[in-house]
């Protein structure tokens, strides 16, 4: 994969891969910015929440769940000291729809954190990665289920 970013004045880039779609990357005005694009730690939060949720939604789909919506929330701490790099991360999924079990969802998680997810493989090796899950009925909008998947120790 090749990527690049293009500087546009100040400190705003813009960024492309090889898909040829188009981010803008910025940073707020305090340190100079335009507050006119994701800041490059966002993105790499986005990303392991993109890449996982990919996972889990094609898995819960084929193991023909009946999931009305889906998110997936990332909490990032960081470290107080430059390079203030990510410390830990919970990602939280949230699944809404008709009779979902929870040991689909659990399952789908788990294929996600031990195989799938390049992002999350990397970022497990720096730092802990928390994964909880709430599944909630699409009908009445109650939660049916509540819980935290752990991983196998990485090594």
């Amino acid at each position: 994969m090749e990527a690049q970013v293009t500087w546009k004045g100040r400190m705003s880039f813009s960024g492309t891969a090889d898909s040829g779609h188009v981010i803008n990357i910025g940073t707020s005005p305090d340190v100079g910015g335009d507050d006119d694009g994701l800041r490059p730690m966002e993105l790499m939060a986005l990303s392991l929440a993109g890449c996982t949720a990919m996972d889990v939604i094609s898995i819960l789909t084929k193991k023909r769940q009946q999931v009305t919506g889906f998110e997936v929330r990332v909490r990032a701490e960081r470290a107080e000291e430059h390079p203030k790099v990510f410390t830990r991360a919970t990602l939280t999924y949230l699944v809404t729809g008709h009779d979902v079990d929870e040991a689909a969802v659990v399952r789908a998680i788990e294929l996600s954190a031990v195989r799938y997810c390049p992002a999350q493989g990397m970022l497990n090796k720096v730092m802990p990665i928390e994964l909880q899950y709430e599944i909630y009925e699409q009908s009445n909008g109650e939660l049916r289920a509540r819980g935290t998947y752990t991983p196998p120790a990485i090594t």
